[in-house]
């Protein structure tokens, strides 16, 4: 019998997924898989009723429905301070995940080389090598999750032509400071390399810190390819609404890795969130404001608990150190949680390129009652173990 793809060996099955089903085999509250329990804004929910009843079951445009991509360039200039072309700089795809692949696969040759900053959303190495690329890790150093200039000129100077950013970071919650993203655009335009940024989370950012968009530093508009979502902003994560920013001789090739991978988005869900991307101002400051509160709300058990932790930046993630606990590793502790507590979390080492088996990942995109009752189960680790 023929063997299957040599590149698959270099992957295992997603830890997160797999942290969900054991969830659901525990019957645990599920902090690991990071996808919010609100539902989308109602006047959105009116918007897929009405869209699901009208004439909108068949293909939008490939790249995304002319009203789509136009709410999606005024809602961006708004965010971004760049003039978008709804037609020119825009491809809209089947969430993030599809758009990380589709830039990947725009940018980078087989055997290319691509910096990956650690720890890093598990899909970054995968894309990677699903694309031929090579990646080329550069840790992130706790407890603030800064990156040391010296190691990432060193990462440049293998001949890397693309950079994977995620900012606000899953899942350190790390939001960098327009210095950092300086640093890193200087030395994306001295060695003349692509940088690619997922900021889906660009709008759960907490106070003092703010997210600068890289493409709107000075001279990087034309090598940065811009990734985000709704999913998270809208709290929609099962539409699979994506999107790609970039300049039009960009754009014009990851179209046709878009058409050839998934043809296009859904185009009533496409139609329904054309009334997301038009909420007013209003809107994103309620979503900062509610996950800070839920953050705090989290934080203030996981203090309560004694557990060691870094108060995230930016996103819904927070990563607690489990040194102090008698665990083999975090995969045998997130067992632990998940079957003698009842909450699931993610094993830390899912996410670094390093050895670092000391620290494991909670989400707080959750009802109140939930993180009050994950709380209080976790509160009882103490007495346990």
């Amino acid at each position: 019998m023929p063997e299957t793809a040599k590149r698959l060996n270099l992957l295992t099955e997603s830890v997160i997924r797999e942290m969900t089903r054991m969830a659901n085999k525990y019957d645990a509250i599920n902090l690991s898989q990071g996808f919010p329990d609100i539902n989308p804004p109602t006047e959105v929910l009116e918007a897929a009723h009405r869209a699901i009843s009208g004439p909108y079951h068949q293909y939008a445009i490939t790249w995304g429905a002319p009203n789509f991509r136009q709410a999606l360039a005024e809602k961006q200039r708004r965010f971004m301070g760049l003039e978008l072309d709804a037609d020119d700089h825009i491809v809209v795809t089947c969430g993030s995940t599809e758009a990380m692949m589709v830039a990947m696969m725009s940018t980078c040759n087989p055997g290319d080389k691509v910096i990956v900053f650690s720890p890093f959303y598990e899909n970054y190495g995968a894309d990677t090598i699903l694309s031929g690329a090579q990646p080329v890790y550069v840790p992130l150093h706790p407890p603030d999750f800064s990156f040391d200039p010296d190691e990432l000129r060193h990462a440049f100077n293998q001949g890397v032509k693309a950079l994977v950013l995620c900012n606000p970071a899953n899942p350190s919650g790390k939001v960098f400071s327009k210095k950092e993203l300086t640093i890193i655009a200087d030395l994306a335009k001295e060695f003349d390399t692509f940088t690619i940024t997922d900021e889906v989370y660009e709008h759960i950012v907490y106070e003092p810190h703010e997210h600068v968009y890289m493409a709107a530093l000075p001279e990087m508009f034309e090598r940065t390819l811009s990734i985000s979502s709704l999913s998270k902003t809208y709290s929609m994560t099962g539409w699979r609404l994506g999107y790609l920013i970039a300049p039009p001789r960009i754009i014009a090739e990851a179209r046709k890795v878009h058409d050839f991978l998934t043809v296009g988005a859904a185009a009533p869900l496409q139609e329904a969130a054309v009334t997301a991307l038009n909420l007013n101002s209003g809107y994103y400051q309620e979503l900062q404001a509610e996950y800070t509160r839920k953050r705090d709300l989290f934080c203030g058990y996981l203090a309560d608990a004694d557990l060691s932790f870094v108060k995230p930046q930016g996103a819904y993630y927070v990563l607690v150190d489990i040194s102090d606990f008698k665990a083999a590793d975090d995969t045998a502790f997130c067992r632990y949680l998940a079957k003698e507590i009842g909450v699931a979390a993610v094993p830390g080492s899912s996410f670094f390129h390093e050895p670092v088996h000391h620290l494991i990942r909670f989400h707080f995109a959750k009802d109140d009652d939930i993180l009050i009752e994950a709380g209080q189960r976790l509160g009882r680790i103490k007495a346990v173990v």
